[in-house]
């Protein structure tokens, strides 16, 4: 029931859901900001030239960072689960969830991740390798920080929100804002239809129990 629920730890979570997109979006222009002011005497194609190999390194980054905090969640409901089972007497995280979580998140993103990869890449904005060096290179900051302060986040969100930033910092124009839109509201859907589906889940369970 509700009086289980530690609502403390729920507020925390909820706030980090919802700062980190926030801070994305700021730090993504930030970033884009400052990147354009360094380099505003090179030459365009130079440039992105250069931060297309860059790039290469901010996208390590970025799936390092996406690993560090969403691969950890799904390891913590899989270990809370042997336990509450009797299957472990202590909470700690077995290699063999560690690897199937690895593998499960590897496959997921190679086979069902292109319509978001498609949306995230050119839906918003033109994106050049630069535009792509500081969206990863935010994101992952923003990501990993949570995942070093123990806050579980949406990476999705936090990404789009990093791109928003730096499309605005290019030209606030070239956002394609109705895409942007749909992203947000996205983002405040997600989290209540969760906790809907999951208590659904778990009456139907408890029928069978």
């Amino acid at each position: 029931g509700l009086v289980d629920v530690n609502w403390l730890g729920f507020s925390q979570i909820f706030v980090g859901l919802i700062i980190t997109p926030i801070i994305g979006l700021v730090a993504g222009s930030a970033v884009m900001t400052l990147l354009f002011w360094i380099f505003k005497e090179g030459s365009p194609a130079l440039i992105n030239n250069k931060f297309r190999k860059l790039q290469v390194i901010s996208a390590c980054m970025a799936s390092f960072a996406h690993g560090s905090n969403d691969a950890q969640k799904t390891m913590g409901i899989i270990t809370m689960v042997l336990v509450g089972a009797g299957l472990l007497d202590t909470f700690m995280v077995p290699l063999w969830v560690k690897i199937a979580c690895a593998l499960a998140m590897a496959a997921g993103t190679a086979v069902g991740g292109w319509k978001i990869i498609r949306t995230m890449g050119g839906k918003i904005f033109r994106i050049e390798p630069i535009n792509g060096f500081a969206a990863d290179f935010t994101a992952s900051t923003v990501i990993y920080g949570s995942s070093l302060l123990g806050v579980p986040v949406s990476t999705t969100h936090v990404v789009s929100s990093s791109i928003m930033g730096v499309g605005a910092a290019k030209r606030l124009h070239g956002v394609r804002w109705n895409i942007a839109r749909q992203i947000v509201i996205a983002w405040f859907v997600t989290i209540p239809s969760s906790a809907v589906v999951a208590l659904l889940f778990y009456k139907l369970i408890n029928m069978f129990i």
